[in-house]
């Protein structure tokens, strides 16, 4: 499960794309959510959506790790499906904030690798905030503020990337999950294969 965590405007969606477009064996989670769908939005690819009876069910069946109310709605991770998929080899992309990252870690560790994004400065924080056009001033202030709350979880991650150039932030993200991939313990197949060659 690789986490990408990062203040808004720091670069995580972009390098989110730019892995998913690279990479054939990593798939964006997909949560599960109370909310109705919205125009254009597909079951089983933007969300898996249900009522709030098989949401509480879900949560009575500990099938999250880690759910959360958002703006009158909830949202989950559902465990049971990644679970499943690890064990065939399929690699998980998160897009999830210090909190989401902090659940997922306490119910999976060794599956779990956090990668935080940092922005060069803060001022140019706040200039890819402005230069999106889509909030007013004390919009983008807030979320200053919420950019500097997060920041200061920069130390729970595993790994810490300073997003200065796009291209280069997206080749180091890349390098950190071909050198996790390459972990022992997350070798599909290994041990079958070692005992193969001792005999």
């Amino acid at each position: 499960m690789f986490i990408l965590s990062s203040p808004s405007g720091a670069g995580k969606t972009t390098i989110s794309r730019m892995l998913l477009d690279a990479e054939d064996e990593i798939k964006l989670s997909v949560s599960v959510t109370t909310r109705a769908p919205r125009e254009g939005e597909v079951e089983g690819i933007h969300y898996h959506f249900v009522t709030d009876a098989q949401f509480d069910a879900m949560v009575e069946e500990d099938d999250f790790y880690e759910w959360a109310h958002v703006f009158g709605h909830r949202y989950g991770t559902p465990k049971g499906r990644i679970r499943n998929a690890l064990k065939e080899g399929q690699d998980f992309l998160f897009d999830i904030d210090w909190q989401g990252t902090q659940q997922l870690f306490q119910k999976d560790q060794q599956d779990v690798v956090r990668v935080f994004i940092l922005p060069p400065s803060i001022e140019e924080l706040r200039r890819r905030l402005e230069s999106r056009a889509t909030d007013a001033d004390e919009v983008i202030d807030a979320r200053m503020e919420r950019a500097r709350a997060e920041i200061s979880h920069w130390d729970a991650y595993d790994y810490v990337v300073i997003n200065d150039d796009v291209d280069a932030c997206f080749d180091k993200v890349r390098e950190i999950l071909d050198a996790e991939r390459m972990k022992r313990q997350r070798q599909t197949g290994l041990i079958p294969f070692v005992r193969e060659l001792m005999s």
